[in-house]
């Protein structure tokens, strides 16, 4: 990752973040609910500003000018949808900040997440506004947060700092979280992503389960 893209999610967020100024955060939290939900209704391509703003009682004037457009207030709403930073959690183990991580969703709410992210992954790869509010606001955000939890890893001696599979961290769990419907035809639950944790993602980094 470039100096220039680990900048441009702070940015994006903190342009973001004046012209949401106006909103309240029992406001803000209220439209990203309901974005998140008009997105498992009907898709992204489907979904408009016009039905955001009806759904949450605003104009689509305020959306614009508080967000932009579609892209980005889509993007905004699933990342402020995620419970719990990954940065955040440090129960003084990596294999513990990860489990305690995969515990903030039960797992209904991942299969109801799962099921979001497909779609989103097709709208990705059709809508280029998409894909680059994803990357600036989001893909930059959750890696420099792994950058985070892996240094401190590195910090404690769980991991060599030349591991080579340190770069492919975040491939591994967005992988086994990606694929498990679409191999096993079935949901991810917290139970599969603690195996996949143990016999993926920590013996490709060096750590020991045992």
């Amino acid at each position: 990752m470039t100096e220039a893209s680990k900048g441009a999610a702070p940015a994006a967020e903190s342009a973001l973040t004046g012209r949401r100024s106006r909103i309240t955060p029992e406001r803000e939290a209220e439209l990203y609910g309901a974005v998140l939900d008009l997105l498992r209704e009907v898709g992204y391509d489907a979904l408009t500003m016009d039905a955001v703003a009806a759904r949450t009682r605003s104009s689509k004037a305020t959306l614009y000018r508080q967000w932009g457009g579609k892209a980005e207030l889509v993007v905004m709403a699933i990342r402020r949808g995620k419970r719990g930073r990954l940065d955040e959690v440090d129960t003084g183990s990596l294999r513990g900040d990860l489990l305690a991580l995969i515990a903030h969703e039960d797992d209904c709410t991942m299969e109801q997440n799962s099921a979001l992210m497909r779609g989103m992954a097709m709208a990705v790869h059709h809508n280029p506004d998409l894909r680059q509010a994803f990357r600036e606001q989001l893909v930059g955000s959750e890696t420099e947060q792994a950058r985070s939890v892996l240094q401190r890893a590195v910090d404690r001696g769980e991991i060599r700092a030349d591991c080579p599979a340190l770069d492919f961290f975040v491939h591994m769990m967005v992988g086994g979280f990606a694929t498990r419907m679409l191999l096993d035809d079935q949901p991810p639950t917290q139970a599969f992503l603690t195996s996949y944790i143990d016999a993926v993602v920590l013996p490709a980094l060096g750590v020991r389960t045992t």
